[in-house]
């Protein structure tokens, strides 16, 4: 794995297969936090949506790589909708 640590606000989240997922909103412990604006449709509008930084495969430029593949990545994602988030 990368360094999770050279992950910063607006970096765009790409599956393995180049597929965007998201854009960054900001690191959380071991999980990155996703724009609201990348969350989806229908329920899941308007929500902050995580993925473990355990699928960080690397961290180059203005983008964060996973090691999985974008459909596959997504199923992993993580809804945050409690707390006002």
């Amino acid at each position: 794995m990368s360094n999770v640590a050279g992950i910063t606000e607006h970096m765009e989240v790409v599956g393995a297969d180049g597929v965007h997922i998201g854009t960054v909103d900001k690191v959380e412990g071991d999980r990155i936090k996703l724009t609201k604006k990348d969350s989806g449709e229908g329920s899941h509008k308007g929500h902050h949506h995580y993925i473990s930084t355990g699928l960080v495969a690397e961290v180059e430029g203005d983008k964060v790589r996973l090691s999985a593949n974008a459909d596959v990545a997504v199923s992993f994602e993580e809804e945050k909708d409690r707390q006002g988030v």
